[in-house]
């Protein structure tokens, strides 16, 4: 008899905890398909943001922000080490020399330059903070900070 009990009162904390476990990813679920269809309801205004930060930022050093393209797709990713969401975009960049600085002289300022916007997702609202990654596709940007960086597609 006191058998039977055991093994039932197993199987009952074994289902809540396996209740409980589905009740958390599920809420995960939903709040990722929150946080992307905020970040898609809102993109417009975060890549405003991005190129005015990245604008005034001064980096790099002796290069003006002239052109800026941002590509359709978009990678979201879970920082390890805060939990925050990243949403990583495709950038096209153009820049241009400081007048009278030292990148002037230099041909390939004006070459068109590869890199991926950063924005940040604080578990409320998307924030640009002008974090650029040159010269990787948000792809390699995962693939390259993979020790603090979790693909989520």
């Amino acid at each position: 008899m006191f058998v039977l009990q055991f093994v039932v009162a197993l199987l009952i904390a074994v289902c809540l905890v396996a209740a409980v476990q589905s009740w958390k990813n599920t809420r995960r679920q939903w709040k990722l398909r929150e946080a992307r269809q905020q970040f898609q309801r809102r993109r417009e205004w975060l890549e405003a943001d991005f190129l005015k930060i990245a604008q005034g930022s001064g980096k790099p050093r002796g290069l003006v922000w002239e052109d800026l393209e941002f590509h359709d797709d978009v990678a979201f990713a879970r920082d390890k080490s805060t939990n925050q969401l990243r949403a990583l975009v495709a950038i096209t960049i153009r820049f241009s020399a400081v007048e009278g600085g030292a990148m002037e002289e230099v041909e390939a300022v004006g070459n068109l330059k590869a890199a991926t916007a950063v924005f940040t997702y604080d578990g409320r609202v998307w924030r640009a903070e002008g974090r650029t990654v040159f010269n990787l596709n948000p792809a390699e940007t995962i693939q390259h900070y993979r020790g603090t960086l979790e693909v989520l597609d």
